[in-house]
Formats: C-alpha cells, structure tokens, sequence
C-alpha cells in the first residue's frame, strides 16, 4: 500500500506503482487538506453572493451567467454529460489507469474543493483495476483535458462504461456488483474533474517509461550492429567525448564501449579508416535523444506533482483565485521534443539497417546465402523505411498549432493532447524499427568468424530460440513480431528511469 502525500512522484516511483500494481490511498495529511478545503467552499457558497468561476456560474464563455445554489449539483453533472463528448479509438487501459493516478495526487494537494469521496471513488477504481472508457480524440489541451477526463467523471457519477475484467460493461452495472452508489456531485466538482492536464500527463508518463527502455535498447542493439558491420571502437573512446561533454553523449558511448569490452570482433585489426554515420556518431545521436528525454522528464515530473484545475481555492487565505493552470503548453512543448528525439533513434537505425544488408565488409547482400532465389532481408529494410518516414511525418511539431473555441473565450489552446496520441504512435514506431535492426544484426552475425562479446552472445542466444537464422525465404512478419516481443519482454534495470 503506498501512502499520496506531499511527497513528490518521480518516474521511477511511477515505474514501480504500476509496474508492482500497487495500491494505493490517501495520506491522513492529504485527507485533511481536502477535507478542510471542502469545508472551506461549502462556508463560501453560503456566506457570499459574489459571482466565482465555475462554482456558481456556467463555463468557458458562459462564465457571466449566474445559478442558483438550488442548481449547484445539476450544473456540475451537466457539465460532465455535456463534455463526455470523446471520439477516436479507445485509449490503452494502462494510459487511463495512469490518468486516473495522476489525478487522484493533483487532487490531493486540497486546493480543488472536492468531497473526500469522490477521490475515495476514483482510489476504489485505481485499485480494482477498473478503468472507464476514455477516447483518445477531443482534447485540445488547453482548458484541461476536457472530454478525455469527462468520461472518467461520468464514471464516478454512475454512467458511462468501464472496463473491468477485459470486459466493458455499463458503468452503473459495475457499481452494482461492487455494492457502491454513484457519487452526487457538487458544486466545482465536475469542473475540478474536468480540469486537468492528466490525459497529456498520462500519456507523456506512458511514452517516457518506454523511450527510456528503448533508448538503453537501441544502445544494445547498435552494439550489435557495430560488430555485425565490423565497425572501429574508436569513436567511443572517452577522451573523444570528454571534448563535448554532453550527459547523453558521454552515457552513450560509455555503455556501448561495455556492452563490447570483451568482444573479438570490435578488437580485430580493421581494414577501413572510418565507419558510416549511423555508426560512428551513434554516441552524438543516441545521446542527443537521452538529453532530451530527460529534460521532458523535467516538465512531465514538475506537471504531475502541481494543481492544474481551475479555480483554486486557497482556503487558509480565504481566497478563491480563477488563472489558467490547466493549459497544456509545457506538455505540448515537451511532447513534441520527445516525438522528434524518438523518430531520430528510429531514423539512425533504419541507416544501419540499410547498411547491413548492402553487401558490403564480407557480408552477403540482403544476408541471404542465395541472393536471386532468395530476397533475404530485402524487405524488412523497405518496412522500416516506411515506418521511419511515417514518424518524420508525425513528428512536426502539434504544438505550433492553435483554434479558437467556446466563443473565443478559450483562444489559445496548446494541441498538447494530439502530440500525446502522436508521441505513442511514434515511440511504438521506434520499436519496431529497432526489433528490425536486432533482427538484421543477429542474421548479420551468422556469417562472422569471431564471436560478440559474452554478455551480448547470450542475448543473442535468447533471441535465436525465438527468431532462428533466415535460410530460406520465409513469412518475416512473424519474425518482426517475435522480435518485438523480445524487446517487450527484455527486462532492463529500472534505474534507467531514475
């Protein structure tokens, strides 16, 4: 059981929750913020007739409009039907599952004015593994998450559907069996639900655990493809590095001078001076992408440890404050850095993948022992050519964009939502590119005299039980998968997201 506190989340412990699937609950200190700040606004409604954003008045550009104190809970669940308006496929239970995490510690913090049970209901459904049906198209990142995290709200007031059990059921079916009512909403709650940058933050969190992972994987799968092209070690010497000491640079060509150290193909007298790009500068590019992943690391962990709904109320000095802190244009800054710094591992290991089956440095073309009859590994190569080329096209940037809505009262907005979907697509991308890569490398490796080093020999021994050594032309599509599985199923050291 982990306890919510002020204690900030970090990736690695955000790693560990839902990997262990831990449960979780509040903190006696995070129920008495939220307890008092509820208690706070009850007090508030009833002493002031003073119009206050979003409490007692509509929403976006119907914000002048004033409503009773009778219509108070009606206003809050019309706000959550009227906004669950999500299209688009349905977003991975994981990524909700995240959502909801997220949004139960920005709750926490007892400056959103919600009942405690309302975030005891979204705890119940964290910890029962039941996650409502959310869709990955209608937000615009800006006024939060609106649609995306309305169909979680509608959840907590008994309708919609969730999944549970990999089965979607009704919402209010669910509740049923697990004896609970649905929660009555009232007054900021809906809006407190509503408002929110967790469906951006969720998927940043979701897409950095695995870059991280693909990134240490890539440096693995290089070391691969350095021996299988039998590529000079000289550029990862560290006094190369120590002139341009970037973090991810230096990382990079650290780990891949290990991954080789004891190898009897890179410690072979070479016969050419140089080695392509995609070769010799792997520590510049992989590196690049470390550096980068860990400055979006910087914005997402700062995003999900603050309050992003709106207004807030700051019950200990008797205000009410109405600001913007639901805009989504860090996220969006750092997704898109993060869609780019991807695609570029993607884009570095197609090259070598090309180079693998050129032909070249005794290796036979298309590592085929009978080219003509057989295509060899031809076409994998045109595969992840197309996927490559599918990331470039994903990875301008979202957040240039803007449109105007709710009557131009909300007339920026960040796009945050749409680098998220686009970030997860090409992050899936690079995945397959460098299964691709590990597939070439390890056929590459086949027609070498000289052994890999230990550590990455017995790799290569895991991953030929699963993908043998291509004689004769046979499906590859079956070949690819297997090869992402592997690299799914590789379990690497969670101090990587540290």
């Amino acid at each position: 059981m982990y306890l919510i506190d002020d204690n900030p989340f970090t990736l690695d412990l955000v790693y560990e929750l839902i990997s262990k699937k831990t449960s979780i609950n509040l903190s006696n200190l995070s129920r008495e913020k939220i307890i008092s700040c509820r208690e706070y606004l009850d007090n508030k409604i009833k002493s002031s007739q003073s119009p206050i954003y979003g409490i007692n008045t509509g929403f976006g550009s119907l914000c002048d409009i004033k409503i009773s104190s009778n219509n108070l809970k009606e206003l809050q669940e019309n706000l959550v039907r009227s906004h669950a308006c999500g299209t688009g496929e349905i977003v991975p239970k994981n990524v909700v599952k995240l959502m909801i995490l997220l949004k139960i510690k920005a709750l926490s913090h007892g400056y959103s004015g919600v009942q405690l049970k309302t975030v005891e209901r979204l705890i119940d459904f964290y910890n029962l593994d039941a996650t409502p049906v959310v869709y990955s198209k209608g937000s615009l990142g800006a006024s939060g998450d609106l649609a995306p995290l309305a169909h979680i709200a509608l959840s907590i007031i008994g309708e919609g559907e969730i999944m549970y059990r990999d089965q979607k059921i009704l919402t209010s079916d669910f509740l049923k069996q697990k004896n609970m009512a649905p929660i009555s909403l009232q007054s900021k709650e809906g809006l407190a639900l509503l408002n929110g940058t967790q469906f951006m933050s969720a998927y940043a969190i979701h897409c950095l655990l695995k870059s991280f992972k693909l990134s240490y994987l890539s440096d693995l799968i290089a070391s691969l493809s350095l021996d299988a092209f039998d590529c000079r070690l000289e550029p990862f010497n560290s006094l190369i590095h120590e002139l341009r000491p970037h973090n991810g640079q230096l990382l990079t060509a650290k780990r891949i001078s290990k991954f080789l150290s004891d190898s009897a193909l890179s410690s072979r007298e070479k016969k050419h001076v140089q080695d392509p790009y995609s070769f010799r500068c792997i520590p510049q590019v992989h590196g690049a992408t470390k550096d980068t992943l860990n400055f979006v690391r910087e914005t997402v962990m700062t995003e999900i440890n603050s309050v992003t709904d709106n207004p807030n109320i700051f019950y200990q000095k008797d205000l009410i404050l109405s600001g913007g802190n639901f805009h989504g244009q860090p996220l969006a800054y750092a997704l898109d850095f993060l869609k780019i710094s991807m695609s570029e591992l993607g884009s570095i290991s197609e090259r070598r993948i090309f180079k693998l089956i050129s032909g070249e440095r005794n290796l036979p073309c298309f590592l085929t022992d009978k080219p003509g009859l057989n295509s060899g590994l031809m076409i994998p190569q045109y595969t992840a050519a197309s996927i490559v080329s599918a990331s470039k096209q994903l990875s301008t940037p979202a957040s240039v964009d803007s449109i105007v809505s709710s009557n131009g009262q909300e007339d920026h907005v960040s796009m945050g939502a749409n680098a998220a979907i686009q970030a997860n697509e090409i992050v899936e991308n690079t995945e397959q590119v460098l299964a691709i890569e590990l597939l070439n490398a390890s056929q590459a490796l086949w027609y070498r005299k000289e052994k890999t080093s230990v550590y990455l020999e017995n790799i290569l021994s895991s991953y030929r039980e699963l993908v043998p050594k291509v004689s004769d032309d046979r499906i590859l599509h079956y070949d690819i998968q297997l090869s992402v599985d592997f690299l799914r199923n590789f379990d690497v050291n969670s101090d990587i997201f540290s």
